[in-house]
């Protein structure tokens, strides 16, 4: 009734929370009936029990007490089960009946698959794997037919390949790279394509000429494979070269390929000298529409070098100093931005990158600079870097080499610096193909050399264009004066044409006499080497810079091979003031603003406050222990013309192009890190080369200073006029370029070896082998190594040359006297070469001694029978050498060798020529006739063991393999042929060329580099560190290794054995600074007991590694591996990572405050190193703290921008 469904009705929130029991609505056990009002007298009590889970329900009635309401009743012992939520209707109520939820502006979005179907079975399907190569269609260029198919590769990248159609990396590796990218392919290492390994010369064939010894088989069978040799082994001697076609087969499948008909590789010239004597007049008509166009007329050498950039062709610019090699350099940048390329312009040091930043920056706007710390405009098409970064970007597979065109390799000659060259044969050798290479140096002797060496690994011509002399022709003087009085004591001593005047010399000796005592005149020009004092110094210094100022040669750069010489010439002038009040003001005003970057502690540095007091006065100071802001002020107000004197150091000469109008040595000694010597030719030439401006001077002067007496002549016109250093190589293997290559399983580290500029000399070796095979393969001596070998051990010893005295008969083998008897007459006292003179039976009309080029058919060596004139027996006095000399008989004759010889020699004068022998001569005839008569078999000979008591090893050996062959050639039938000699000189001739061309495999296989034993034993150094396996594969600490570039060892070491994860980051860098500072410290650094701590383990490790490195072989010992670490900026480091100001740090220590300041840059490229090669290892807390210890480095004067490049 309608009561009771009042009374129970309720609101049920599911399906399933509700029951129907006819036309009422009851709430379900699981829920509470709190909805309901308390039952009244007049309302039924009912209860609904579920029976189980069978569905069934039954009602119940009776009376509840109290209040209480209707309980859920089940006969389960813990009541219903919970039931599962509708996922599709609770998605409903909650995202599409709610409407805070729906977006408001894209609602169809919000409504868009929100349920999916699931299939589980999907589950277990999975994808092809990609494939790695497919198909592409080849088509007609006109008519776009379809002609053929074929394969390319689809799944190449920089993790697998080397080749340029491999997928481009991610963007963040596109500048520099990744360790684990695979370089591009470098140029010259192509390897032959599957259809050059199958092509068959016309010249192959298939001859065996190795199965069994050649005398046991059949003479037919030898004859036969004789006769099948190349014409080039049967060569007349006056031939005076090899075919055009020849081959050598045969000998361990090695066949010498027949030379193209064109130019043969072998005696191709890479290097092509460009003539530069004539004028270039179809310039313009050649380039109508040049690149770029200078406000000047460019010289020839620089058209010339033009015309082969327009060509895509590779040039080595030699030119002088001064003379616009940046002429190049500027014009294939214009090229690359004209072609949408890119330029690669490297340098050997960063302070001259950044001055060719500036240089280029106001030139062409698109320039980028990449420094070790500095990344500037990074997409620019022109990129200006160290070499260390170019090679860096080049095992890391950058992906600007991908539309790289050009690199520039500015003053190439620094390849010769012991340390860094390296750099530069690397860079060279893995170079790709397509990039065309501009070498800019000052001019060296062995240009072409060096040009032949690049074109021949880079398989691509080289022009090597050079110039003739300088554009400002420079005067060399020798300064004496001391006073004011004297200050005009200036005596030429190189005229501009480059004639040594004697006269100006000794007119310097002469007035130099002058003021000395005749006690120091006794010793003559010696006392050059005796030191002065320091006012002697200021004296001289006054009185010469005052005569150039009156002559107003001055900008002047005085070259001081010392920093603190530098200092003190610097300060003792300061009575001297060379500027005008406007150029005072001048310098002022930038060098404020200059220095107004700096904070304002650093702007007081005594080093600041000492250069500025001497730049009003117009002197500077420049060497590596001044700040580098301030050096770069120096040379910006240098380049204005503002600085009047300028003492520098050698580094100034180096690529700053920054010319003077006079140049002053203040010596011509310096000290190269092992001893004091005289300047070589180069390095004086590299420095006075800076006398001289172009436009503004007709000549350059370069002043020799004469302190305590005059040079030697000697050395003065050595080091004037002698040869500049040639470029040699500094190749040398290092840990990080074997692991970067071990990496790469299709580059070897035999191929970087077989491609250095230090193996150049086995190509050379190999062609003169070649030129050798030809002439000596006619001799039949080539191959009796054994009797060879066994004759010169015997000749060379004691007993030996006792035993070939005068008197003694000897067996003569030549190819003019075979197996003749002689005399000895005469031995030469000359050990090197020593001959002996002898006097040999010989037949009528062969007296006459015939050269190395006779046709006589050779004698065969198998046979001991003596040689027996056939006719009238006559004689001849020859100089045998030691190889003609066969045997040494116990027979001897008493002669009288002055007599024979004066007899013989007379009768050989046209008058006396047929005039009788004497009786010397005659009796010493008839008596050597006579033992070969009398043994046609052979005379009894010294046995060099027995006989003359040698013991060698070598001597034994010898002459018991001599004597089994001798034995075993008597059951040879073959010899009794009647043309056996004939075909035993060719069977021998055969044997020859082989032994050459044995050779040759040497000296090109990998045998024969120079660098292998050590590569071994650095492997077996990696391997037992576990950086490579056995298998050379690189592991995890090689992998780490990699990313370090100085001490990688050390550092990988310390890393793995978690040395640095105890170290506050101000302690790691100052722990580090040990690997970039080099110099000896007076002071000791007072340093924390973790930091000691931390030090004798670098120390312990580092005694580890050397002393591995010794067992290995390998020549360091453990303690020149240790002395390397120096720890004298520890405690400097340590208080400026804490925050110290750089005016309390220079404090601490005696090292000049540029040298701090480069080795703080240094140490922050470290700490990036190592913070990389945290997240290799996984230890996320060593590189966040070495994040932080470099953050900590990089502030206040020690990171000051450049201002360069700002």
């Amino acid at each position: 009734n309608d009561d009771l469904f009042c009374c129970v009705t309720f609101w049920p929130q599911s399906v399933h929370d509700s029951l129907c029991v006819g036309p009422l609505l009851f709430k379900s056990p699981l829920k509470t009936c709190a909805v309901l009002p308390p039952a009244g007298p007049t309302d039924l009590p009912l209860s609904l029990l579920e029976m189980g889970c069978s569905g069934r329900f039954e009602l119940i009635t009776h009376p509840l007490p109290g209040d209480q309401p209707l309980p859920p009743q089940s006969t389960l012992p813990c009541g219903l089960p919970p039931t599962s939520i509708d996922l599709k209707t609770e998605v409903k109520r909650q995202f599409l009946s709610d409407p805070a939820w729906l977006p408001l502006h894209d609602i169809d979005a919000a409504f868009h698959r929100f349920l999916k179907d699931v299939q589980v079975d999907k589950l277990l399907q999975c994808s092809p794997s990609p494939l790695h190569s497919g198909l592409s269609v080849v088509r007609d260029p006109t008519t776009g037919l379809l002609l053929d198919f074929t394969e390319v590769d689809t799944g190449l990248s920089a993790k697998n390949s080397l080749s340029f159609q491999r997928q481009p990396g991610p963007p963040a590796e596109s500048l520099r790279g990744s360790n684990t990218n695979f370089p591009f392919l470098p140029g010259g290492m192509e390897e032959l394509s599957l259809e050059q390994i199958q092509k068959r010369t016309a010249l192959e064939e298939d001859v065996d000429f190795e199965s069994g010894t050649l005398f046991t088989l059949n003479m037919s069978i030898i004859l036969h494979n004789i006769a099948k040799l190349p014409s080039v082994l049967r060569c007349s001697p006056q031939d005076t070269g090899p075919p055009a076609a020849a081959s050598v087969k045969g000998v361990k499948g090695v066949e010498a390929k027949a030379k193209p008909p064109g130019e043969p590789e072998s005696t191709k010239k890479w290097a092509i000298p460009v003539d530069i004597s004539s004028p270039c007049l179809d310039f313009y008509k050649r380039i109508p529409n040049p690149a770029f166009k200078w406000p000047f007329e460019p010289d020839v050498f620089q058209k010339q070098a033009i015309l082969r950039l327009e060509a895509h062709e590779s040039v080595f610019v030699a030119a002088h100093t001064s003379a616009g090699k940046t002429v190049v350099a500027e014009y294939a940048i214009a090229l690359s931005q004209k072609h949408m390329t890119r330029t690669i312009y490297t340098s050997p040091i960063k302070a001259l990158s950044n001055q060719k930043f500036r240089d280029f920056k106001n030139t062409f706007a698109d320039v980028g600079l990449l420094t070790g710390d500095v990344q500037i405009s990074p997409e620019s098409s022109c990129l200006i870097m160290t070499t260390e970064i170019l090679r860096s970007m080049l095992y890391n597979g950058s992906e600007v080499i991908r539309d790289l065109e050009w690199v520039i390799f500015d003053e190439v000659h620094y390849i010769n610096d012991t340390e860094r060259g390296v750099v530069w044969e690397e860079v060279l050798i893995m170079l790709p193909d397509h990039v065309s290479i501009i070498l800019l140096s000052a001019t060296v002797p062995n240009a072409l050399e060096f040009s032949e060496w690049i074109g021949r690994i880079k398989k691509k011509h080289i022009y090597v264009i050079s110039t003739a002399k300088r554009p400002v022709p420079l005067e060399h003087f020798l300064y004496t004066g001391n006073s004011s009085k004297t200050q005009k004591e200036l005596f030429l001593l190189l005229d501009p044409t480059g004639n040594f005047l004697t006269k100006g010399y000794y007119a310097a000796v002469e007035a130099k006499k002058e003021r000395t005592s005749k006690h120091a005149q006794s010793f003559g020009t010696k006392n050059a080497s005796q030191s002065t004092t320091a006012n002697q110094d200021k004296a001289q210094w006054l009185s010469l810079l005052h005569f150039l100022t009156s002559r107003q040669q001055t900008p002047v750069v005085a070259f001081t091979f010392s920093r603190t010489r530098c200092d003190d010439n610097a300060r003792s002038l300061a009575s001297m003031d060379m500027t005008s009040s406007v150029e005072k003001a001048e310098i002022h005003s930038f060098f404020t603003k200059s220095i107004s970057r700096l904070r304002g502690a650093d702007r007081n540095l005594p080093q600041i406050l000492l250069m500025r007091d001497l730049l009003k006065r117009g002197v500077a100071v420049h060497h590596s222990g001044i700040l580098p802001i301030l050096k770069e002020v120096i040379e910006m107000l240098f380049s204005r013309g503002l600085v009047k004197v300028l003492f520098a150091t050698e580094t100034f000469a180096m690529g700053v192009n920054m010319p003077a109008r006079t140049v002053v040595f203040d010596s011509i000694r310096k000290h190269d890190g092992t001893g004091f010597r005289n300047l070589l030719p180069g390095e004086y030439i590299q420095m006075a080369g800076r006398a001289g401006r172009r436009g503004l001077d007709a000549t350059g002067t370069v002043i020799i200073l004469c302190k305590k007496g005059v040079h030697d002549m000697a050395d003065l016109h050595v080091m004037m006029l002698g040869k500049p250093t040639v470029l040699q190589s500094q190749f040398r293997l290092t840990y990080t370029m074997i692991l970067n290559l071990l990496r790469v399983e299709a580059l070897r580290v035999t191929d970087m070896m077989r491609r250095s500029f230090s193996e150049n000399h086995r190509d050379t070796q190999v062609e003169t082998v070649k030129m050798h095979t030809w002439w000596t393969g006619n001799t039949w001596w080539t191959g009796n190594i054994q009797v060879e070998a066994l004759i010169r051990a015997t000749l060379e010893s004691v007993s030996g040359l006792k035993a070939l005295s005068t008197g003694r008969v000897i067996v003569v083998n030549s190819n003019q006297h075979p197996n003749a008897l002689g005399v000895i007459l005469q031995v030469s006292s000359d050990s090197v070469n020593r001959t002996f003179t002898a006097l040999i039976i010989c037949e009528k009309g062969n007296e006459e001694e015939e050269g190395s080029s006779s046709n006589r058919a050779p004698p065969p060596v198998h046979t001991s029978a003596l040689f027996i004139p056939e006719g009238p027996c006559s004689h001849t006095v020859q100089k045998l050498k030691p190889t003609e000399i066969s045997g040494i008989t116990v027979k001897t004759l008493k002669v009288i060798p002055d007599r024979i010889i004066d007899n013989y020699s007379k009768r050989q004068q046209p008058r006396f020529r047929h005039d009788p022998p004497g009786q010397a001569i005659s009796t010493a005839t008839q008596e050597l006739l006579r033992l070969a008569e009398a043994n046609p078999g052979g005379l009894a000979t010294l046995d060099p063991v027995n006989d003359l008591q040698l013991k060698s090893v070598e001597v034994v050996e010898a002459s018991m393999r001599l004597r089994a062959l001798n034995d075993g050639l008597k059951d040879f039938n073959c010899t009794n042929s009647p043309t056996f000699t004939e075909q035993f000189a060719r069977v021998q001739e055969r044997f020859g060329v082989q032994e050459e061309l044995d050779k040759l495999l040497f000296l090109v296989s990998d045998q024969s580099l120079s660098l292998l034993p050590e590569y071994h034993q650095r492997i077996k150094v990696l391997q037992t560190l576990q950086y490579v396996d056995v298998g050379g594969a690189v592991q995890l600490k090689g992998r780490v290794a990699c990313q370090i570039s100085c001490h990688e060892l050390l550092l990988t070491e310390l890393l793995f054995e978690n040395a640095l994860s105890s170290l506050e980051p101000e302690e790691s860098a100052a722990l580090l600074a040990c690997l970039v500072f080099t110099q000896n410290t007076q002071v000791i650094p007072h340093i924390t007991k973790t930091l000691q701590e931390g030090i004798k383990q670098v120390v312990a490790v580092a005694q580890r590694i050397g002393d591995l490195q010794r067992d290995c072989g390998i020549g360091q010992s453990a303690e020149d591996f240790v002395a390397q670490l120096k720890f004298g900026l520890t405690e400097v480091v340590y208080c400026w990572a804490r925050g110290m100001p750089f005016a309390e740090i220079a404090q601490l220590t005696d090292v000049q405050e540029g040298t701090v300041v480069r080795c703080i840059q240094r140490l922050d490229e470290v700490l990036k190193e190592v913070r990389q090669a945290a997240r290799i290892i996984g230890d996320s807390v060593l590189g966040s703290k070495m994040e932080r210890a470099s953050l900590a480095i990089r502030r206040d004067i020690v990171f000051t921008a450049s201002l360069y490049t700002h």
